[in-house]
């Protein structure tokens, strides 16, 4: 959660290249962001791996129209429709990309390259056919937002009284490094998405934040076995919360265009 995952920036900039908001060369360049480069195999009238140029426009040929994302986990498919065989490699891929207009779906592969001390990551975005259904469990915004404050406040009780909601050096400097990306005016969405899902998306991955110090800062005060249970109790439900705003965060350009087409 500390990271935008790699299907949120396919997702916003590729639905502000669809709209005409952004030119080809930025959309791909954000898409990509730290990566060597990105590629996408199985593309329908391809028979090789093409450039995220060529695979953009392809969709939209297609009958593509907007992108959605899936932020699945164990026991949650949230954002996926199916099929089975579809949803088990973004589960274990943790993401993926859903299309509108066409029964195409995203995932991501990852793979390291390079010598020892200039390791890169390269991605493959694999498509597959999915099925036209409603996502799962993803909520509005509006339910995101509400959501994300109610379960805030009550893991900041419980993580606070066990002592491990986020101190010490390691905690400090994660939270510092995380200010100072947001001071530098880092674009958290792509052009054309409503003021909302800024909102909700910026929140999300400050509650993605302190659930990962959490878990990171080993046991903290939780000394014994009751209050470890009692902090993994408190953490769960809370970052599920995250995951789910994300995701309507990401889908909120294709949720508005849709209700605008109504």
């Amino acid at each position: 959660m500390l990271s935008e995952p790699r299907s949120g920036r396919l997702a916003a900039w590729g639905n502000a290249l669809l709209a005409g908001l952004v030119s080809p060369d930025d959309a791909v360049l954000a898409i990509v962001g730290e990566d060597a480069v990105h590629r996408v195999e199985g593309l329908p009238g391809e028979s090789a791996q093409v450039g995220l140029t060529l695979a953009l426009g392809r969709l939209r040929t297609l009958g593509v129209t907007g992108l959605r994302v899936a932020l699945p986990a164990p026991g949650h498919p949230l954002g996926l429709s199916g099929p089975p065989e579809f949803n088990a490699r973004a589960l274990e891929a943790e993401q993926a990309v859903v299309c509108h207009g066409a029964a195409l779906g995203l995932v991501p592969e990852v793979y390291e390259a390079g010598p020892e001390g200039d390791v890169h990551a390269e991605v493959v975005w694999h498509v597959l056919p999915v099925r036209e259904a409603p996502p799962a469990d993803v909520p509005s915004l509006g339910e995101a937002e509400r959501e994300l404050a109610e379960a805030l406040r009550e893991a900041t009780e419980v993580l606070s009284r066990l002592d491990v909601a986020g101190s010490g050096p390691v905690a400090e400097a994660a939270i510092d490094a995380y200010r100072a990306r947001a001071a530098r005016g880092r674009e958290v969405l792509a052009p054309g998405y409503p003021p909302r899902a800024v909102r909700v998306l910026e929140m999300a991955q400050r509650v993605g934040l302190l659930v990962s110090l959490a878990y990171d800062n080993g046991h903290g005060g939780a000394v014994s076995a009751s209050e470890m249970a009692a902090r993994g109790a408190a953490l769960r439900p809370v970052e599920r919360t995250a995951r789910r705003a994300q995701v309507a965060a990401y889908n909120a350009f294709v949720e508005e265009r849709e209700r605008g087409a109504r």
